[in-house]
């Protein structure tokens, strides 16, 4: 098509690896799950699954009233304390931690049975819960084997970046 071209004079239909990997690059560098351009009748999806959150943490607003577990002393406080009373109680084990802003499922619909439960074995890959942002039901994948010591959310609940979800053992 003479009319549908790209930038650098090829035709709309082969693909710019360069662009993808731009894209590539963009979902990289920021928690974007997906991304996707048109130009023309060319339209190019970059998308990726999240296996864990990324290692930066920020503390999240206090939310008393949505905690699902009550704060208990700490027998070794973490480095860096977060604000959040969920995320205060001491845990051995390894955090896996929101990607993104959004509402946290615990099961794929209401009468559904919940995605885990505290003591379920699970296996690197498997769903634990789901995070909704923007529409799209984002799985959060437990990003290790291990046993799920204890759930830190509510189903329903809104979570924020970074904040704490579910706490493998270690």
């Amino acid at each position: 098509m003479a009319t549908d071209k790209k930038l650098d004079n090829e035709p709309a239909t082969e693909i710019d690896t360069t662009l993808v990997r731009q894209l590539a690059d963009i979902l990289n560098d920021t928690s974007l799950t997906e991304i996707e351009v048109e130009r023309g009748e060319l339209r190019i999806r970059v998308a990726r699954e999240i296996v864990a959150a990324p290692a930066v943490q920020y503390a999240a607003a206090p939310q008393a009233a949505f905690a699902p577990a009550p704060v208990a002393a700490a027998p070794a406080a973490p480095v860096s304390m977060p604000s959040d009373p969920a995320t205060i109680v001491a845990m051995s084990g390894e955090q896996v931690k929101s990607p993104m802003v959004g509402t946290a499922y615990l099961q794929a619909s209401p009468e559904a049975p919940p995605f885990v439960k505290p003591g379920d074995k699970v296996k690197k890959g498997q769903t634990l819960l789901i995070v909704e942002a923007m529409k799209t039901m984002n799985p959060i994948q437990s990003p290790r084997d291990g046993v799920v010591q204890e759930i830190l959310v509510g189903d329903a609940q809104p979570v924020e970046f970074g904040e704490a979800l579910v706490v493998l053992e270690a």
